[in-house]
Order: C-alpha cells, then sequence, then structure tokens
C-alpha cells in the first residue's frame, strides 16, 4: 500500500502568531515544524527571573480570550483545562498630573460614572463607547479577520458588512482631535489618546479609527490569566506539542530555498527543512534583510516611519501598595512626549509612566510584602542614541514622577533591578531598531501599508506577527494566524 504524504510546514519564530498558526497548520493535517532563535518560546511575550522576584517581559493586557479558546476547540480541547483566565474588575488605575486619580472599572456602567469625576459628561462618555462598540461590530470582520490586500475580501461579508460603517470611520481626523471633540480638554481626552500606544502610534497623528481599541477595554472587559501573562504561551505550548508540532530552538534560520516561484525548503545552521507551506513570525523588514534578502522590499519598507518602542525597568520592590495589576502615570504635556518619540528620537523631558504588577493576582510572583514592579515608559526607535545616557535620565524622570503621583520614594524599596532598553528588544527580538509594532499607524492608510499576510512573489509563503497586518499586540497577532489559515484554505 503506498503511503499517503503528509504535507510539511515550516514557521519561523515561535512568538504568539507563530505558535498559533503552528497550531491551526496542525488541525488541517500538516506536518508542522517550528524554527525559533532563542532557546525558549514566546517571543516577546516571555518571563524573566530576578532573586524571588517573577515578571512577564512584554503584552501584559489581554483582551479577547475567545481568540486563544477557539485554538483549542479545534481538537476538542477546553482552554480552562490548560490555564485559567481572570476577570479584572479594574482595568486601569489612571494618575493625572492636577492629582485626580480615576479607575476604569471594567463594569461600563461604573466607569461612565467614575469618569464624571474628571469632568466628562456622561452621556458624551456612552455615546463614545457606543460609537467605538459601532466601529468594531461592523468593522473587525473586515479589518481585523480578514486580508485587506486582496480584492475579493471587498466582495466578500465583511468587506459589504464594513461599508456600513464607512462613513463614521474617521480615518481623515486624528484620535486626539476626536476625543477632544467629546471630552474637551479634560483627563478623559488623555485617557482614550492613550490607546494610540497599543500600536505604538503618535494619538496627535494616528486616525482617529483607531479609538476602537478602546472598546475591546471598556466594552468587552480585561483579563489576566491566573498564572500570568506567559502562562498563555506555556498552555499554547503544551496543546501543540500534544498534537505533535515539533518546535526546534537555538534555531537560527539563515535563507530560504525558492524553486518555480516556492519556496522549496528552510536552511538552518545544520539542517534544511522542506516545505509545501512556510510562515514567517519574525519581523518583516528582518526578514527582507536576513532571510529572504529583498533589496527593494527593504528600502520599501525602511522607508516607513517605524513604531515606538520601550524601555523597561523590572524592580523588585520591598514594598505593599494599593496600586492595581495595571497604572498609568501621566505626564504634564503628552504632545511633547510624542515629539521626543517621532520626531526628536529622545526622550522628553517628562514622561507618562506605565507600572504592571502581576503580583496583584499572582501572589507567586513576589515574596510576601513585596511586589514586582514592570515599569515602562515608551522609547524612540534605536537610531543610535546613548542609550547609557538616555536610561539615566529617563530613571530620573521615573523615579521623580512616582514621587509626585503617588507620594512614594520608589527608589528606597529597590531589590532587584533589570533594564531593558530598545537596543535588547531588537537583540532578543529581531525588532529592528526596537520597534515594537514594526511600522508606526500614524497615516490614515497605515491599515492598508502594513505587510499583508502572504507573499505577492512566492505562493507558499504567508506571514504572521505584530509587524505584518493587522498589527502587533496579543489578539492582533492571534488574528493573523487566523487570518493565514482562511487563505489556505
Amino acid at each position: 500500500m503506498m503511503d499517503v504524504y503528509e504535507k510539511k510546514a515550516v514557521v519561523i519564530g515561535s512568538g504568539i502568531g507563530g505558535i498559533a498558526v503552528a497550531i491551526r497548520l496542525k488541525a488541517r493535517g500538516y506536518q508542522v515544524d517550528v524554527l525559533e532563535k532563542s532557546e525558549h518560546p514566546g517571543g516577546k511575550l516571555s518571563e524573566c527571573r530576578s532573586g524571588d522576584f517573577r515578571f512577564d517581559t512584554g503584552p501584559s493586557l489581554f483582551t479577547l480570550p475567545a481568540l486563544v479558546d477557539e485554538l483549542f476547540s479545534l481538537f476538542g480541547k477546553k482552554a480552562d483545562d490548560y490555564f485559567r483566565v481572570y476577570s479584572l474588575p479594574v482595568t486601569c488605575n489612571y494618575f493625572f498630573p492636577d492629582g485626580n486619580q480615576l479607575k476604569a472599572w471594567s463594569d461600563r456602567q461604573r466607569f461612565i460614572e467614575e469618569a464624571a469625576t474628571c469632568g466628562a459628561n456622561p452621556i458624551m462618555v456612552e455615546e463614545y463607547l457606543e460609537r467605538q462598540s459601532f466601529l468594531y461590530k461592523y468593522t473587525s470582520d473586515f479589518f481585523l479577520f480578514n486580508s485587506i490586500h486582496r480584492i475579493s475580501s471587498y466582495m466578500g461579508d465583511a468587506g459589504k458588512k464594513s461599508l456600513k460603517a464607512l462613513h463614521r470611520l474617521d480615518a481623515f481626523t486624528s484620535m486626539h482631535k476626536r476625543n477632544l471633540s467629546f471630552f474637551g480638554n479634560t483627563n478623559l481626552t488623555r485617557l482614550f489618546d492613550r490607546y494610540a500606544t497599543y500600536n505604538g502610534s503618535d494619538p496627535f497623528r494616528a486616525p482617529a479609527t483607531l479609538n476602537m481599541i478602546a472598546h475591546l477595554e471598556h466594552n468587552t472587559g480585561a483579563f489576566f490569566p491566573e498564572e500570568g501573562m506567559f502562562s498563555i504561551v506555556q498552555a499554547l505550548m503544551k496543546l501543540a506539542e500534544e498534537e505533535g508540532v515539533v518546535f526546534h530552538f537555538n534555531t537560527s534560520v539563515k535563507t530560504l530555498h525558492l524553486i518555480k516561484g516556492k519556496v522549496a525548503s528552510v536552511q538552518t545552521d545544520n539542517s534544511a527543512y522542506l516545505s509545501d507551506l512556510v510562515v514567517n513570525d519574525t519581523d518583516i523588514l528582518h526578514f527582507y534583510r536576513n532571510i529572504l534578502p529583498d533589496k527593494k522590499m527593504s528600502l520599501k519598507l525602511s522607508g516607513r516611519e517605524r513604531s515606538s518602542s520601550a524601555l523597561i525597568f523590572y524592580w523588585g520592590m520591598n514594598l505593599s501598595t494599593q496600586l492595581d495589576v495595571h497604572n498609568i502615570l501621566f505626564s504634564s504635556d503628552y504632545r511633547a512626549e510624542f515629539k521626543g518619540i517621532f520626531q526628536d528620537k529622545h526622550f522628553a523631558n517628562d514622561l507618562t509612566v506605565y507600572i504592571f504588577i502581576s503580583k496583584k493576582v499572582v501572589k507567586m510572583d513576589a515574596p510576601d510584602g513585596c511586589e514586582n514592579w514592570f515599569v515602562m515608559v515608551n522609547a524612540p526607535e534605536n537610531t543610535g542614541q546613548d542609550w547609557g545616557a538616555e536610561t539615566e535620565r529617563a530613571r530620573k524622570i521615573i523615579l521623580s514622577t512616582i514621587k509626585k503621583r503617588l507620594n512614594v520614594d520608589a527608589e528606597k524599596y529597590i531589590l532587584c533591578e533589570r533594564v531593558v532598553t530598545p537596543v535588547d528588544i531588537e537583540r532578543n527580538t529581531s525588532s529592528v531598531n526596537g520597534a515594537l509594532y514594526g511600522q508606526s499607524s500614524n497615516s490614515p492608510w497605515a491599515a492598508f501599508l502594513r505587510h499583508p499576510n502572504f507573499s505577492r512573489k512566492y505562493r507558499n509563503l504567508f506571514f504572521v506577527g505584530g509587524s505584518v497586518h493587522p498589527g502587533g499586540g496579543i489578539p492582533l497577532c492571534l488574528a493573523s494566524a487566523k487570518i493565514v489559515d482562511n487563505l489556505i484554505k
């Protein structure tokens, strides 16, 4: 009897998009090999430890958990049997320069009532959230879960559905301008402007279409895994390996072998992996520079503005606070911050500080009476700055901001410290210049200018991850895997 040939798929990179697409390909009957240059999976979604403290290193907010559930359901399994998710009562705790504080409750009505304490008209807040809900309802299937780079997509149900929201897309108005029209010069405008940072963009230039990001937190809720963000990766890895996906760590891809318009195999230092289908989960510019060198594509992508990066301090703190899982300490001049990031390529003199404390949910992440602080500021991409000097200056600003907003002299309580700069992000994750999301979304055409999830030259080459359509962050990386799955189907 003749053996049935099992189709072979190779996935380059094991970020969450790469793991998700590997699972989907396995469900389609492929033999799947995942090649990862690092010694562990997850990409930016990883973890580190310092003494008795554990830190999630990357994405810290979890929305649309149904996208993870769906991966388990492909094999008739339940995500709850692999990891548990906690619904956060407060999505974020905000501290403003004027001394006011706002808890963004997951309960929508409670949030609206809280927003009124910041001078916002409750009716306007309700109208704003309804607007974002409408946009998401009518456009997400097309813009987030579909390939917008193929004409056929516009003729499908998702494309037709999105036409109902065309008049409200707000693509030629900035996020800030639209938020200002709803809330005036109040703290709530600053709160909603913040969502531009979810894809590394500038709210004073990014299209107001992106305000729909707020829908995911304020209309659907925010979640947190009971064992930390990295447990999402661990759960998906367990599922993938149970189903026969093979992961190869400490394995760098050198090049692709091409035959007659297709990728025939993927070459590493020691092996060649035959492939009927290849999916890349590395930064798209890195891919065209180092894996499949293409001078024309490299020049094209290099000419586009890249997203912001990050400067992160992991502090083991010898104190216990009333802070929440997610906390934002706003600067006095938000506009100057983004000018520093995208124009000056240096930190401004006042910075918005994000403090993420997983210990608030995961009690084992820090000793009793202590907290694990993930302290981050948005940073410019690496263009050769003196990051030693930039880090020292930013650290002083951060400590000063914490003292002013929280009345805490944080430096006195730091037991251990680890620092990650844009240079480290580039080295550890192959994100060119340390840009977290590839290109920025500071243009009305940004969504259409993102690299598609398929190659126009090689018919069995596809792309997932934060640097291609539909963008960065856990939900969108999972969405990119779903798009590739549909393209293959």
